[in-house]
């Protein structure tokens, strides 16, 4: 990485499936790092944030990312599974807490508005772009692709923040 790009940890939270997605940001430009998915399928609850919790830490410390983009809770028909679904948020997010990485988080809706023009894309739209924007070979799994689309949304942001700063620099 250069001294000007940024590592990015995108994560999908969920508690039997939770995506993650890596990008690097070069000269305002995203480039595909790694992705992937953390299963938790067996054990009882608190095991399986464990195992969120783990593997998120373990990710940081082998990719040393400087942001952690994540998807904000969004309300469920069930209270229990938007409850399970905080606790899989919190597990991956308090993996980040003791290592100076900036936290932004999401909405579902504004990060595939984002990423593939529509708040209410379905996840194969979103494989589709995640794939295209980053020119990848092999569609990511739902639950990657969905990380990774967490990402590209800071990156937008981040690019449109710049651009703005730069508009009223130039605009005195």
């Amino acid at each position: 990485m250069t001294k000007k790009s940024q590592r990015v940890f995108g994560v999908d939270p969920g508690s039997r499936k939770t995506g993650f997605g890596i990008i690097d940001i070069n000269n305002n430009k995203p480039f595909y790092v790694t992705s992937g998915v953390i299963k938790s399928l067996k054990g009882d609850f608190p095991e399986r944030l464990e195992t969120i919790f783990k593997s998120v830490s373990s990710l940081i410390a082998e990719y040393q990312p400087k942001i952690i983009v994540i998807e904000s809770v969004f309300v469920h028909k069930n209270a229990g599974s938007a409850l399970k679904l905080g606790h899989a948020r919190a597990a991956a997010l308090c993996a980040s807490f003791d290592r100076g990485i900036k936290v932004f988080e999401y909405a579902p809706r504004e990060i595939k508005k984002a990423i593939v023009g529509n708040g209410a894309a379905t996840k194969e739209q979103v494989q589709h772009m995640v794939t295209a924007i980053l020119d990848l070979s092999v569609k990511p799994s739902e639950d990657a692709a969905d990380a990774i689309a967490a990402a590209l949304c800071y990156s937008n942001q981040r690019n449109l923040t710049n651009s703005l700063k730069k508009i009223k620099v130039s605009g005195r």
